[in-house]
């Protein structure tokens, strides 16, 4: 049975945890505000260049850019999109079985024969898959701590140029995206080539006959980058926001754990304290009544 100091350095030890999980909560807290606005600001951008996008390929069809072509697919990147800490509950394991899953489920030939690269952003995914022979092609590690636009365009100027050179045939996202506080979704999503929206997603969107100047294909030719470099820094901005509010619901649910944990070792520590009292005294009476027969 454990003894009475034993029982008060773990309640401690506790404490003290419990201190540092508050406080990670916190911070968690208040960083989480200021990226729900970046990503609520990126949104309405990502979405309506997208918009205009699909418009313009709807009505243009014979457009010849490369970033368009669909084909056999004999070299698949996958950006996967992790943070570069823990203490953040399912996060990071989510986004890693989701690659896992799409590699050995859709793409298990490829992966055998070594065509399928990884471009981890975030130290989590680029130690996992680094220690388990997986072909890494380039890791981004520390930029969610200083977050710029300039990483997400330095990220997809590196892509386009193996798309464009035919090293990759197909590049697809896998990040959280950021629904609220206490929910998170893994998501893959196709970044190159470039899907334009769906039949039914058009018919959604309101359609004005609008006059293009220059033309539209020189508007699409010149949108396609910006919307490359748009999805990635909104992806960059969704995958930080679901870090941050994953951390502090991981952080919240720490510290009541370690508040039950304290109350349940404080009972212990009663009743153990307790019972040494109740037997000191049942020594001392019991050597009283020694005393008095002798």
């Amino acid at each position: 049975m454990a003894t009475l100091r034993d029982i008060k350095r773990r309640i401690i030890g506790i404490k003290n945890t419990q201190q540092i999980t508050k406080a990670m909560k916190m911070v968690a807290a208040a960083r989480l505000r200021r990226a729900q606005d970046n990503i609520i600001n990126a949104r309405p951008y990502s979405r309506k260049i997208s918009e205009v996008l699909s418009l313009l390929l709807s009505i243009e069809k014979n457009i010849n850019n490369p970033f368009l072509q669909e084909r056999k697919v004999d070299n698949l990147a996958i950006v996967v999109v992790t943070s570069d800490r823990g203490l953040c509950g399912s996060f990071n394991v989510n986004v890693i079985r989701k690659t896992e899953e799409l590699i050995h489920n859709d793409y298990k030939q490829l992966y055998d024969n070594g065509k399928v690269q990884l471009y981890c952003v975030g130290k989590k995914g680029f130690d996992y898959f680094s220690k388990r022979n997986y072909l890494i092609a380039n890791s981004f590690q520390g930029i969610f701590s200083h977050l710029k636009f300039e990483f997400a365009s330095g990220i997809i100027k590196e892509l386009s140029q193996k798309f464009l050179e035919c090293e990759v045939d197909k590049v697809l996202l896998v990040y959280n995206e950021f629904k609220s506080i206490i929910q998170q979704k893994t998501v893959i999503e196709q970044l190159l080539p470039i899907q334009p929206f769906s039949q039914n997603e058009l018919n959604q969107l309101l359609t004005v006959d609008f006059i293009y100047e220059p033309n539209k294909t020189g508007i699409i030719n010149f949108l396609l980058p910006k919307h490359l470099n748009a999805q990635m820094w909104r992806t960059l901005l969704e995958s930080y926001a679901a870090e941050l509010a994953a951390r502090m619901t991981a952080m919240d649910m720490a510290t009541e754990n370690a508040k039950e944990l304290i109350r349940s070792l404080q009972l212990t520590y009663n009743k153990v304290r307790q019972a040494t009292i109740t037997k000191e005294i049942i020594e001392i009476v019991s050597g009283a009544n020694a005393l008095k027969e002798g």
